[in-house]
C-alpha cells in the first residue's frame, strides 16, 4: 500500500504533474484517435465520408458514456475505499465493474450490429450519408467489449499508482490506428469500412496493454481477488452517472447540431461542424485529462479526511484550466485555418463555413475547463447529484435553449454561439453548487 500512502503524503504539486500529465497525454491521444479517422476519410475518401462518421458519432459517444459511468464511478469509490483502508471493498468494486462492463458491452455489440441501419437513420443520416453511417456503426459495435475494457482499465490503473501504463497503451493504440488507417483506407481502398476496423483494433491494443498490471495476483487490484457485488455495482453506477449524462448530453447535442446544420446548410454544414467538433474534442480532452488524472488523488485524500490537500489540488487545477483555455482561444484565432485544413482541404465552402464558426466557437474554451474540472471534482468526492446537475445544464438544458433561440435572431452564427453561451451559464451553476456544498460529507459506501 506504499503508493496509497504517497497519494496522501506526497507534495500536491508533484502529484498533479505525476498524475495529470499522463492522463492529459492519454486522453489527448484518444482524441487524436477519433481525428485520425476524419483526417484519412476527409482527405482520401471525401467530406461526405467524414460527415457520415459524425452522424454515427452519438453511437460512439453513448458507448463511451457507458464506459465512463463504470470507470469513473468505480475509480472514485476505489480511491475513497483505499484512502479509508478498505482494501477488500476496493477489490470487490474492481471485480464488479469489470464483470458488469463485459455484460453491458455484449448488449451494445448485439444492438449496434443488428440495428445499425435503423440507428443511422434515427441519428439523422439522409440518403447520401445513410449507407456509410450504418456501416461505420455496425463494424464499430463488434469491438464494444475491447473499447469498454480499455477505458475502465485505463482509469483503474491510476488508482493503483500506475498512470504511465495507460499512457503507454494509448501511445501504442495511436500508432496502431494511424498505421491501420493508412493501410486500410489509403492502400487497400476500403474507405468507410477501414476506419472502424482501424479504430476497433487500436482500442484492442490499448486493452491488452492496460490489462497487464491486473494480471499479477500481488497487485492491490487484480482479476483474481474480489467478488461481484450488486450493491456496490449500483453505487458505482450512481456515482458515475454524471459521466454517462455528460456523454448522453454530448450525443444529444451532436444530434441537435447535426440537424440544425443539415437544415440550414446541408451536408456542407454538417462537414464544417464535424471539423470544428474534432478540434473542440481535442481541446476539451486536455482539461478532461487533468480532471481524470487528479480524480484518484482527490478521492483518496477525501476518503482520508485530508481536505486541505483536496483544496490545494483544485486550486492548482483551476489555474491550469484558465491558462490552457486562454491559450486555446489564441491558437484558434491565429492558426484556426490550418487546423481546419487537416480535415478539409478540397472543399472551399466547407472551409469558409468552418473558419467563420471557429472564431465564435473558440470562446467556449474560456469557460468549459472549469466546468469540466468541477464536474469531475463532485464525482470524485461522491457528490453525484451536483455532478449530474452540471452535466445536464452544460450538455442539455442550455444547449437546447440556445439552439432554439439564437439562430432565430442571428442565423447560422447563433448555432455556433450556442455552446459558448451554454458554458457561461453552466459556470454560474457550478459556482452556486460549490459554495453551497463545499466539502460536504459524501454518502457512505456499503460494506462488501
Amino acid at each position: 500500500m506504499m503508493q496509497d500512502n504517497v497519494l496522501g503524503t506526497e507534495k500536491i504539486s508533484k502529484l498533479f504533474i505525476k498524475f495529470s500529465i499522463p492522463a492529459i497525454l492519454s486522453l489527448t491521444i484518444a482524441g487524436v484517435q477519433t481525428m485520425v479517422d476524419g483526417i484519412f476519410l476527409g482527405n482520401f475518401v471525401g467530406t461526405n465520408a467524414m460527415a457520415s462518421v459524425n452522424i454515427a458519432a452519438p453511437f460512439m459517444q453513448l458507448m463511451i458514456g457507458m464506459n465512463l459511468i463504470i470507470g469513473i464511478g468505480g475509480a472514485s469509490y476505489i480511491g475513497r475505499s483505499l484512502g479509508e483502508g478498505q482494501v477488500k471493498r476496493a477489490q470487490d468494486i474492481f471485480k464488479s465493474a469489470c464483470l458488469f462492463m463485459i455484460g453491458l458491452s455484449i448488449v451494445i455489440l448485439v444492438l449496434g450490429f443488428t440495428f445499425s441501419h435503423q440507428l443511422a437513420s434515427f441519428l439523422g443520416a439522409n440518403d447520401v450519408l445513410l449507407a456509410d453511417s450504418s456501416t461505420y456503426i455496425k463494424i464499430l459495435a463488434l469491438f464494444a467489449p475491447f473499447i469498454g475494457l480499455s477505458f475502465i482499465l485505463g482509469v483503474f490503473v491510476r488508482c493503483i499508482g500506475k498512470p504511465n501504463v495507460y499512457l503507454i497503451s494509448s501511445v501504442a493504440s495511436l500508432f496502431a490506428n494511424i498505421i491501420l488507417n493508412y493501410v486500410l483506407i489509403k492502400q487497400l481502398k476500403l474507405g468507410i469500412v477501414g476506419a472502424p476496423i482501424a479504430t476497433g483494433l487500436s482500442f484492442t491494443t490499448s486493452f491488452l496493454i492496460a490489462a497487464i498490471p491486473f494480471i499479477k495476483k500481488s497487485a492491490v487490484l487484480n482479476f483474481f481477488t474480489g467478488k461481484f457485488n450488486w450493491k456496490l455495482t449500483g453505487q458505482l453506477l450512481y456515482n458515475g452517472s454524471s459521466e454517462g449524462v455528460s456523454s448522453l448530453a454530448a450525443a444529444i447535442s451532436t444530434f441537435v447540431f447535426n440537424m440544425a446544420f443539415m437544415r440550414i446548410a446541408g451536408e456542407v454544414g454538417v462537414s464544417a461542424f464535424t471539423a470544428i467538433g474534432y478540434i473542440s474534442l481535442f481541446a476539451s480532452l486536455i482539461v478532461v485529462g487533468v480532471s481524470a488524472g487528479i480524480g484518484p488523488v482527490i478521492s483518496y485524500n477525501y476518503g482520508a479526511q485530508l481536505h486541505d490537500r483536496v483544496k490545494q489540488m483544485m486550486n492548482i487545477s483551476c489555474k491550469m484550466a484558465i491558462i490552457m483555455g486562454s491559450a486555446l482561444v489564441v491558437l484558434i484565432f491565429l492558426f484556426g485555418k490550418y487546423l481546419i485544413m487537416m480535415f478539409v482541404s478540397d472543399n472551399q465552402a466547407v472551409l469558409d463555413l468552418a473558419l467563420h464558426g471557429s472564431k465564435i466557437y473558440a470562446f467556449t474554451f474560456f469557460f468549459n475547463g472549469l466546468n469540466i474540472l468541477f464536474s469531475g471534482y463532485f464525482t470524485s468526492i461522491g457528490d453525484a447529484l451536483s455532478s449530474i446537475i452540471v452535466a445536464v445544464c452544460r450538455g442539455m438544458i442550455f444547449i437546447l435553449l440556445g439552439i432554439s433561440i439564437l439562430p432565430q435572431f442571428i442565423g447560422i452564427s447563433g448555432v455556433w454561439m450556442t455552446v459558448p453561451v451554454a458554458e457561461v451559464l453552466t459556470l454560474l451553476v457550478v459556482i452556486f453548487l460549490f459554495k453551497k456544498g463545499n466539502l460536504k460529507k459524501a454518502p457512505e459506501l456499503v460494506e462488501a
